[in-house]
């Protein structure tokens, strides 16, 4: 113990604390989230997510060209629809020539080694903003909207998609999603869950991007609740024993117990979603002058690592280069 222990001797210097200390992340763990939508030469800035934007196709492929550049491994492409192809049941989600299908081929065909993942969800695609068909009452009809998602991943799986992501959380979703990618011969798709997804207060910034906000009530019956532990690390456990090859966190920073928990108590990869909110909070700590951007987006990215993460589906992932690199 002091004075012959001195724990200040392992860090009086930057070369000492450099070959202590876990290095940050490399890019091929980041996958970039990003918002895709029908038309041609559009690149619309997003207010709430500094560094972000919806993209047509053709300015996705400019972008996503940077990103191989750059040495990013993964995207996790998000569909827009307009009023007038929105209804009841979100069925543009699944059709084959939508703008998700028709980016996910563009992008496989241009970048053939990048890994494409696409979420799998209506809630961008009905005429109530909910992740599934309602029932008289106003509730999502679990049954249902998990054929719907089943749908959603045959039709990525087809379109090239290398991990289909489905987000709703109804019950029975990953099961339901399997038996359909199998019964079609996509035996080798990977099927990431969004396997403990809460109803959380930091979407807010991601559904002004996908402009997908319930039209009425909220999404509490269905995602996570933020205080009942249990529950939450039994949507996982289910996600895998259904057949899940990747379970997720969201959202990430909030949840590092939870994270920490579930890899403790499974072998399969975890992604980590750092959210619109997380990234919003923190550009606006930064415009404020309250904090280096730079320095609060490692040692954030830091932590989701120390607790568990192997991926980032991180919206810092397209400015890897300004952010991560010294």
């Amino acid at each position: 113990m002091f004075p012959e222990v001195r724990l200040r001797r392992l860090r009086q210097s930057a070369g000492i604390r450099k070959i202590l200390d876990a290095p940050l992340p490399g890019p091929e763990k980041f996958m970039w989230p990003t918002f895709v939508m029908d038309g041609e030469g559009k690149r619309e800035e997003i207010e709430s997510m500094p560094g972000q934007y919806r993209l047509s196709i053709d300015q996705l492929l400019n972008e996503v060209e940077a990103l191989v550049e750059t040495g990013i491994g993964s995207v996790l492409l998000f569909g827009l629809a307009d009023d007038t192809q929105k209804d009841f049941q979100g069925s543009e989600a699944y059709n084959e020539n939508g703008t998700v299908q028709r980016a996910i081929r563009a992008v496989k065909t241009r970048f053939p080694d990048l890994v494409v993942a696409a979420d799998a969800c209506v809630c961008a695609y009905t005429d109530h903003g909910h992740c599934g068909p309602l029932t008289d009452t106003g509730n999502v009809d679990n049954d249902l909207a998990i054929e719907n998602l089943a749908k959603i991943c045959v039709s990525h799986a087809a379109a090239g998609a290398d991990i289909v992501a489905p987000s709703a959380m109804m019950d029975g979703q990953v099961l339901a999603i399997r038996e359909g990618l199998e019964e079609n011969g996509f035996i080798n798709t990977i099927l990431m869950s969004y396997s403990t997804k809460f109803a959380s207060a930091m979407y807010g910034p991601f559904r002004d991007a996908e402009k997908s906000q319930p039209g009425k009530g909220d999404r509490k019956g269905y995602q996570a609740s933020y205080g009942d532990l249990r529950t939450a690390i039994r949507e996982s456990e289910f996600d895998e024993m259904e057949g899940a090859d990747m379970l997720m966190i969201k959202p990430s920073l909030f949840y590092l117990d939870i994270l920490a928990e579930l890899r403790a108590n499974t072998d399969l990869p975890l992604a980590a979603y750092n959210v619109s909110g997380e990234y919003s909070m923190l550009h606006a700590t930064a415009q404020r002058g309250w904090g280096d951007l730079k320095d609060m987006v490692q040692e954030s990215t830091q932590a989701l690592v120390r607790a568990g993460a192997d991926i980032l589906i991180s919206y810092w992932a397209n400015q890897y280069n300004e952010l991560f690199k010294d």
